[in-house]
């Protein structure tokens, strides 16, 4: 029932849709795209700028990454752990783990259980962890404290919930960082996959006020013990702790189907059938709370991304796109289990999905995030920049 009602929306929005030439976005929940004479939307556009600035090729990409691992090793002699890797179980930090271990570095690998762990992805973390000989450090948050997080943002009806758990993941491997002296955190962001992802279906994990003032707001107990990490916290960590973040999957050819095969074949892993998908919630949230209600397909950034970067062609993704964005009975037994786990009845789920969407910004937002969203705030950023840059603040 759930997918036909998705279906049916989708079909009523098709018929007033603008989509990229090039890639696969569109005009769909997305009232900052923009298209050029040909067609041509601004994030394809978008992309080869940050692949230019970020993502360093062949023999330039080669040095760079031999000389930062030189440097994670020099760095952390005499260490029990010379870097921290956050594990979730799915393609990137999978690899990330499996390239540590080529790379002979020394990491702490540290996962982060919100409660929404599918089996599969725990099956994966134990398989990746007992085959490297890593030590693995599970950080496990308080679940009535994140249950009651959860539903506060499905009340205040913002439409990136997930900027939760990836807040607190940030969080939790700074903290370790600093407290094991570790100087450098693998980072699994890359550009070539995911490059791409409109402003207006997410928002800045690292704005501790926001999730502050919704829990403030919707919130029904203390949160006692949720990692916070406010801009000062993360400025301490980066220059006190001299915590520094790596991407090290932007300075290799990083294709994401061959990863998967290497990793099917070297550590017994598991494909999830979906970008994130290693989290129950994760899987509900982007295959019905976003289109549903947000009307937002995040699979046409994913995709679009790929085509950017070669590793996929338009053709295919848009045959991909005619796929149902959930198996019906996947969507069943997701709803079933979700709503048990939040506590909450069909009925109050329902209503809650009815609450008109609110943009993040008519909670509290921190500083830095006034300057990115209002251009009257432009100059003060440069001057902020200014002073952060010359260690004045």
């Amino acid at each position: 029932m759930f997918t036909l009602l998705i279906e049916k929306n989708q079909q009523m929005i098709n018929t007033r849709n603008q989509q990229c030439t090039k890639t696969v976005m569109d005009t769909i929940a997305d009232p900052n795209i923009t298209f050029d004479e040909n067609g041509v939307c601004n994030y394809y556009y978008e992309y080869f700028e940050k692949e230019k600035k970020y993502v360093k090729k062949g023999i330039e990409g080669i040095d760079f990454y031999n000389k930062k691992i030189t440097q994670i090793k020099k760095d952390g002699q005499h260490k029990k752990y010379d870097c921290i890797v956050g594990l979730s179980g799915g393609v990137d930090s999978s690899y990330l783990a499996y390239l540590a271990k080529k790379e002979e570095l020394r990491p702490l690998i540290v996962h982060f259980d919100n409660g929404w762990n599918s089996e599969l992805a725990v099956k994966n973390i134990e398989n990746i962890v007992s085959i490297l000989g890593f030590d693995l450090f599970t950080y496990v948050i308080n679940w009535e404290e994140f249950r009651d997080l959860q539903i506060a943002y499905l009340k205040a009806s913002v439409v990136d919930i997930e900027a939760i758990t990836d807040h607190a993941i940030v969080a939790t491997l700074y903290k370790l960082a600093a407290k094991h002296n570790i100087n450098y955190f693998i980072s699994g962001y890359n550009i070539v996959t995911e490059a791409i992802l409109p402003e207006a279906w997410v928002f800045s994990k690292q704005d501790s006020e926001n999730i502050k003032d919704i829990h403030q707001k919707f919130g029904t107990i203390p949160l006692k013990t949720f990692p916070f990490l406010t801009m000062a916290k993360k400025r301490y960590y980066s220059l006190a702790s001299k915590v520094e973040s790596v991407t090290l999957l932007n300075y290799i050819d990083y294709n994401k189907d061959q990863v998967k095969e290497l990793l099917k074949k070297e550590l017994n892993w598991k494909d999830y059938g979906g970008k994130h998908y290693e989290s129950v919630w994760t899987r509900f949230y982007q295959g019905y709370i976003l289109p549903e209600k947000f009307k937002v397909d995040k699979r046409k950034a994913h995709l679009s991304t790929l085509i950017c970067s070669g590793q996929l062609t338009r053709e295919k993704a848009l045959e991909e796109l005619q796929q149902p964005i959930y198996d019906a009975d996947q969507l069943s037994i997701d709803m079933d289990f979700v709503l048990k786990k939040l506590g909450l009845s069909t009925t109050e789920f329902e209503l809650l999905m009815k609450i008109p969407p609110r943009p993040h910004t008519d909670f509290k937002i921190e500083a830095y995030s006034y300057f990115d969203k209002y251009p009257i705030f432009k100059p003060l950023k440069r001057f902020y920049n200014r002073l952060r840059k010359n260690n004045l603040i």
